[in-house]
């Protein structure tokens, strides 16, 4: 039996999952957007890298409907480019390419922290600086010549503070205590 190669859907499939939501898109050669989905947060650290991307399916059928392709199975993308939250190390983007690399989505496969896809929709010039504030705190920088700086969120112990529940708790703390003097 002769193997036939799937169909190949030029464009990539653009995955933006943070913490609180996910953003799922088929993006044309052209720089089209073909098909969206949005969903939920993206917690690879709660319920593991595996399950996480597998809870990534429903929203890729969807941008795949949206984009006139009712049936996902066997339609593959030139590309999936993944920025996803709780990335923050190496090993992490590794297991998460991995993860992602075991559903027929993509020929290959680039996955990045989320703040990275923040830097990119801030500017189309090779160089900049993107803060995230959201569940945790998060900073990426870009130069020209493609080095990255980065300072990975990974918990208050190790410095990470002033993600939106933080301030939200220190806010009220100041708040009550000048209100009462102290």
């Amino acid at each position: 039996m002769i193997h036939q190669p799937e169909p190949l859907l030029p464009g990539v499939l653009a995955i933006d999952a943070g913490n609180s939501k996910t953003d799922v898109a088929l993006i044309g050669t052209d720089g089209s957007i073909l098909g969206t989905a949005r969903g939920g947060g993206f917690e690879p650290h709660r319920i593991g890298g595996a399950a996480a991307v597998a809870g990534l399916a429903p929203l890729v059928e969807q941008a795949a409907a949206a984009a006139g392709h009712p049936s996902w199975s066997g339609v593959l993308t030139s590309h999936v480019s993944a920025c996803l939250a709780n990335a923050d190390l190496p090993v992490e983007e590794e297991s998460l390419r991995a993860a992602l690399e075991s559903h027929p989505w993509g020929a290959s496969t680039t996955v990045a922290n989320d703040t990275f896809g923040l830097l990119r929709a801030g500017t189309d010039g090779p160089r900049g600086v993107a803060v995230v504030c959201g569940a945790g705190i998060n900073c990426v920088g870009l130069l020209p010549d493609g080095r990255t700086a980065r300072f990975p969120a990974l918990g208050e112990l190790t410095g990470d503070w002033g993600g939106g529940s933080g301030l939200a708790v220190a806010s009220m703390w100041h708040a009550v205590r000048a209100e009462d003097g102290r």
